[in-house]
């Protein structure tokens, strides 16, 4: 897999098929990841993420897998979403195993830092589930700031 870019711990690489049950193992953890993913509660299966990783290709996505370096071990996707106008979302999912380690706060500068520098973008903004704290703590740290709140959505944004 042919790194894109790196933080000190994180490789960056493309989302690729030898790394649907990785990807499976995370997105089917609804304790711990799914239900901040859409609140979706049922599995997803090998053939739809194989699609899915294969639609992500050819619509060239800016969407990553993180790889801890020193151990090739998966760490989660981080993308930018609906890219237009000099503005991204921003959507991250981290692997249970991987969580509460600092992964977040490094990729996530990281993932800015790619999304002004390379790709000129001058806003990043996100949402998140108001339950999600740690999230929301953590994009905070990284300089994201609240714009707006529903009852559903907390929307925050970082901007150049």
């Amino acid at each position: 897999m042919k790194q894109i870019f790196e933080s000190e711990n994180i490789s960056f690489v493309r989302v690729t098929e030898s790394l649907v049950k990785d990807y499976l193992t995370m997105v089917n953890d609804i304790d711990h990841v799914a239900r901040f993913i859409g609140r979706r509660l049922e599995p997803i299966s090998e053939e739809k993420e194989i699609k899915w990783v294969r639609e992500k290709q050819a619509e060239q996505a800016v969407l990553f897998s993180m790889l801890e370096k020193k151990t090739g071990a998966f760490i989660g996707n981080i993308e930018l979403m609906d890219v237009a106008d000099g503005a991204g979302e921003l959507g991250i999912a981290i692997t249970a195993a991987m969580q509460e380690k600092g992964y977040g706060t490094e990729a996530i500068p990281a993932m800015v830092r790619y999304s002004m520098d390379t790709l000129g973008l001058r806003r990043i903004f996100l949402k998140v589930y108001p339950d999600n704290t740690r999230a929301i703590h953590v994009y905070e740290k990284c300089g994201f700031r609240e714009y707006d709140r529903t009852a559903d959505d907390v929307f925050m944004e970082i901007t150049q």
